[in-house]
């Protein structure tokens, strides 16, 4: 999940920087907080820990890291411990393969909740040490034993404002309904929260999706495809796929909301009814070469709310710490994927599920849709 999905973040700041929606200065700051660093980055090659340094390992990005004044400075000033990024991009099985040579090279990783439980569960990572990070600033239900909540992002409903006008979509339903709401579609490739939107449309209560129902998801799907222009694998594609009046309505990363929204005019228009929320998180790999607590204190250091509003301005990334809801007016609030109005209407997507069906899952899925 995470890995389109951080690379299309990365994505987000160029086209802000291209823009000048943004300065070099806050790019290279977003740059450091996405890839959460604190030292200078690592181009190409993988970072290796040494004394007084962590290495993060990301999902990758053509810019070096920087020294930041919101994230890498604070933690550097007190502890005296840089942290170095390495993008080459920390799946289930790369992070496996460091833990088997007996040597990692990797400390944090940005991490899916469910691949951090599950390989935790298998001695690969360690578990958070909550004495070191605050489980009070999380968000209630989102702290695991192998992962540390760090931000939110949605899959939500993305449609043509000027077509629907009076009439817009609001639920999964409508999404679904191409007599009443005619039009072409866009969805995920990825299949993640594809199959609960396909539920919610075929009338599962919210708080039943769960175990899913993966062969009445997929039954829907199979018979709806036909009405998918495009299946995206990028958030820009997404975009573009609207903007360009390929598809009337489209299954969206929240992350791209005010994006595509700003570039249309108004003319798409979103809902966060029925959106499927989706944690990020970091984990910490079993024998790291900085150390466990070092790693954990990074992590704490991630926690405080008005970092990861940086994190939310500069690329919509909802704060996993609460505290930060009060600290946004309501016209940054409107784009924020949890806060409580916009959390309220939403289904947030089930880790341990995930953690036990995403691998078959998904292989069922790309055979429907590639079929």
């Amino acid at each position: 999940m995470n890995g389109p999905f951080q690379k299309d973040c990365l994505d987000i700041l160029k086209t802000r920087l291209a823009r000048g929606e943004i300065s070099r200065r806050d790019f290279s700051t977003g740059l450091a907080l996405l890839l959460g660093t604190s030292a200078l980055g690592l181009r190409g090659t993988a970072a290796r820990a040494e004394a007084k340094e962590l290495v993060f390992v990301n999902w990758g990005g053509d810019a070096g890291a920087a020294y930041d004044d919101a994230y890498g400075k604070p933690f550097l000033a007190a502890t005296g411990i840089t942290v170095k990024q390495d993008g080459s991009g920390p799946t289930e099985g790369a992070i496996a393969a460091q833990e088997e040579s007996g040597k990692p090279a990797w400390d944090i990783v940005d991490v899916d909740p469910f691949s951090a439980e599950a390989l935790g569960k298998k001695g690969m990572m360690d578990p958070i040490d909550y004495a070191v990070v605050d489980k009070t600033k999380f968000r209630p239900g989102f702290g695991w034993d192998y992962a540390a909540s760090t931000y939110f992002y949605s899959y939500i409903l993305a449609y043509d404002a000027k077509k629907f006008k009076d009439n817009p979509p609001k639920t999964m339903a409508d999404f679904f309904d191409v007599e009443k709401f005619p039009g072409k579609r866009s969805m995920y490739k990825w299949g993640t929260g594809m199959w609960e939107a396909a539920l919610l449309a075929d009338g599962v209560p919210k708080d039943k999706l769960y175990p899913l129902d993966l062969k009445r998801a997929n039954d829907k799907i199979a018979k709806f495809k036909e009405h998918v222009v495009a299946f995206w694998g990028g958030g820009s594609e997404s975009q573009s796929i609207l903007l360009n009046g390929e598809a009337s309505m489209a299954l969206i990363w929240s992350t791209r909301a005010k994006l595509i929204e700003k570039d249309s005019g108004g003319d798409v228009a979103f809902t966060w009814n029925e959106g499927l929320l989706a944690p990020g998180a970091m984990g910490v790999l079993k024998n790291n070469p900085g150390g466990k607590e070092n790693a954990m204190k990074f992590i704490a250091s991630s926690q405080d709310p008005e970092k990861q509003l940086v994190m939310f301005r500069m690329l919509g990334q909802g704060p996993a710490n609460p505290a930060a809801d009060a600290l946004l007016p309501p016209e940054e609030a409107h784009y924020n994927p949890v806060d409580p109005k916009n959390f309220a209407v939403q289904v947030p997507l089930d880790m341990p599920w995930y953690e036990q069906n995403y691998g078959a899952a998904l292989d069922e899925y790309l055979k429907i849709i590639s079929a």
